[in-house]
């Protein structure tokens, strides 16, 4: 019997019975939420990296697509306004399988302005339609996920929804983008992206009948308790909650500087990728592009972001702390090596970006950590809003400058000024401080 209680211990997320640990039992948290997270990453992607590579496509100019995609990110950052709403009124399953629908419409719709005369206003538009519908479902879907697992497994898992959100970015970003590329040369440029897009949403509406079918009931999931204050003064009671931490100051800033130099990065990386040599870029093709970034990169992202989340859970979020930071700023390098040796084989080139998405996704994890460790509480998926709402504020404004700032240096310096905007990224993680037991799993006498 001993033996045996070694083993489960020592087990790897997965192997252990977690159907028994959900809130639904019977329901094991392997039928819902990798499927969750594939739905919760598809419309992100799309929003802040699909639009990045069409409106380039279509001959919009880095300046233009670095600000009004960045713009894109508004729903995440103000998310926390409503985000009581969700907590206060109805089921987070109910939210979810709503937002879902509207999602799947807005992906149609953009489909069916692709070829319109004032195609940039109207896809933009929809856009935004699919962003707000998407940051609301992550909030319900987040708040779901903590309702039904423990906090050890919670941290067991972190890999494994941070995987499939990387999977829904290889089906966008691999996926669709090479689909677009290979129907661009005989069906033209606007065709193509617009017969892609109405794939999207084909299998979005999928999903959305998929989670009808399968999401559980957990007892926990239901509206917040409310005081006999009125909606207002409960409204703002919960939202205050949260900046009542006594390192709330520490708190924000590593969520608005630690992926500062990435923010900046994500936005550039396509079009460096799509345009000619002459221009400084690599002159990749559509498709080419959709497999280094779309699908080597997001493999590699994936990796990392599994790894990350083992590690935590074997050894706690404060151990790994370190070397996930160096791990998601030193890779960037990659870049300034590809900005100025411009080499022409495709193998070094996938292997570069590799490199550097693999370093992100194990450093991203203790940042996706941290958030939920800040958001425990009654309130959690209000404060997980919150706290998700800052980290799109930090990728934000520093994206919609980006565009200006490489067309005003060039590639190569834009990526060295992207070395120099790691500094803050090293600085703001000795400000925040962490359990040493956090995110480690539980031994069963703890449980």
């Amino acid at each position: 019997m001993g033996r045996q209680n070694s083993l489960n211990q020592d087990s790897p997320p997965g192997i252990q019975s977690v159907q028994s640990e959900s809130s639904s039992p019977g329901r094991s948290p392997w039928l819902w939420v990798p499927s969750l997270y594939f739905t919760e990453g598809l419309p992100y992607v799309i929003a802040m990296t699909i639009s990045v590579v069409m409106y380039k496509r279509l001959g919009i100019s880095n300046t233009e697509i670095a600000l009004y995609t960045s713009w894109l990110y508004l729903p995440w950052v103000i998310k926390p306004l409503w985000s009581p709403f969700v907590e206060m009124y109805g089921r987070k399953r109910s939210w979810i399988l709503l937002m879902q629908l509207v999602i799947g419409a807005s992906l149609a719709c953009i489909a069916l302005t692709v070829p319109a005369g004032r195609f940039f206003q109207y896809t933009l538009a929809f856009f935004w339609l699919m962003a707000f519908s998407s940051a609301t479902h992550d909030i319900a879907a987040d708040g779901f996920y903590m309702l039904g697992l423990r906090q050890d497994l919670q941290a067991a898992f972190v890999g494994v929804r941070t995987l499939f959100y990387r999977v829904a970015t290889i089906a966008a970003q691999g996926g669709l983008v090479i689909l677009a590329g290979q129907m661009e040369g005989a069906n033209g440029i606007v065709r193509a992206w617009s017969v892609s897009f109405f794939a999207c949403a084909i299998v979005f509406l999928l999903l959305c009948g998929y989670h009808f079918l399968v999401l559980p009931r957990p007892a926990l999931d239901r509206p917040a308790p409310q005081s006999s204050r009125n909606l207002l003064s409960e409204y703002l009671r919960i939202i205050s909650l949260y900046f009542q931490r006594k390192d709330i100051i520490a708190v924000l800033a590593f969520f608005l500087f630690y992926r500062f130099a990435e923010s900046q990065l994500v936005k550039l990386i396509a079009p460096f990728l799509l345009d000619p040599r002459t221009a400084g870029g690599l002159g990749l093709t559509t498709s080419e592009v959709g497999f280094a970034y779309g699908t080597v990169g997001i493999i590699a992202l994936s990796a990392g972001g599994l790894l990350g989340g083992y590690v935590i859970y074997r050894n706690g979020l404060k151990f790994w702390l370190w070397p996930m930071v160096f791990a998601m700023h030193l890779p960037d390098l990659a870049f300034v090596y590809l900005s100025q040796a411009m080499p022409q084989s495709l193998l070094l080139i996938n292997c570069a970006i590799a490199v550097e998405q693999f370093g992100y996704g194990f450093g991203f994890t203790a940042y996706t950590m941290y958030m939920i460790m800040i958001s425990e509480g009654d309130y959690r998926t209000v404060f997980y809003a919150i706290s998700t709402g800052f980290m799109a504020l930090g990728m934000m404004v520093p994206g919609m400058f980006s565009g200006w700032l490489q067309e005003s240096m060039g590639y190569g310096n834009f990526f060295l000024w992207i070395v120099i905007s790691t500094i803050p990224g090293f600085v703001v993680p000795a400000l925040v401080r962490i359990d040493p037991g956090y995110g480690r799993r539980q031994t069963p006498s703890e449980r």
